[in-house]
């Protein structure tokens, strides 16, 4: 009688955690969101006969399936938080992941054995995205003025000096006559005179006397 009493006990409260508004729950964050730098994981596993449980991510694409513990809990929420739901479980530093998609599960045991988790997929780590910077708009400058060109001087040509064959001297003329040799045949001419009037006088002197 106390065996089906306990089977019947175990029954009512499976049915009563089929039933139970998500008794193990993860809140935050959601699948399809993008996860960077530290992430709070928020949730609820306050049910009864708790024992243990357990907060893990896994690699969406390891065919090997393999969870990596980021806490455990030894009570239903971690200790200082109190009891309810929708409580922070951890904050995940997804700095020292590799980017990709990634899955979260939580695992309640309890003392029947039996094991509750819920799982969250599609959840996509980008930490090695540049930060944009803001740009600055700058003010555009007045354009300015352009200056008259003036018109380019045209060269003058340097003035042509025209040069003339250098007169060669003639040779000296000889029926030109000279001042010296005006004085010279003067002074002979006279003297020729002189010497004729001498002689005739002479002449007619000898006549006389004869």
């Amino acid at each position: 009688m106390l065996d089906s009493t306990v089977a019947m006990l175990k029954v009512l409260f499976a049915l009563l955690l089929f039933f139970q508004d998500t008794p193990v729950a993860i809140t935050s964050p959601q699948s399809g969101e993008t996860l960077h730098g530290q992430v709070n994981i928020t949730g609820s596993m306050n049910v009864p006969e708790f024992v243990s449980a357990e907060l893990a991510f896994a690699y969406a694409s390891d065919p090997t399936s393999t969870w990596f513990t980021i806490q455990t809990f030894s009570s239903p929420l971690p200790a200082g938080e109190g009891a309810g739901v929708r409580d922070l479980l951890a904050a995940w530093d997804t700095t020292v992941l590799t980017d990709g998609d990634y899955s979260l599960r939580l695992r309640v045991n309890l003392q029947n054995g039996q094991t509750l988790e819920t799982v969250i997929k599609d959840l996509k780590i980008l930490n090695d995205v540049p930060t944009p910077t803001a740009t600055l708009t700058s003010t555009p400058e007045p354009e300015d003025t352009p200056v008259p060109t003036l018109p380019t001087a045209t060269d003058v040509p340097a003035p042509v000096l025209l040069t003339y064959p250098t007169p060669t001297p003639l040779p000296a003329n000889p029926a030109t006559l000279t001042t010296p040799s005006i004085y010279s045949n003067f002074a002979r001419g006279t003297a020729i005179t002189l010497v004729l009037f001498f002689l005739i006088g002479l002449i007619l002197r000898l006549r006389r006397t004869t």
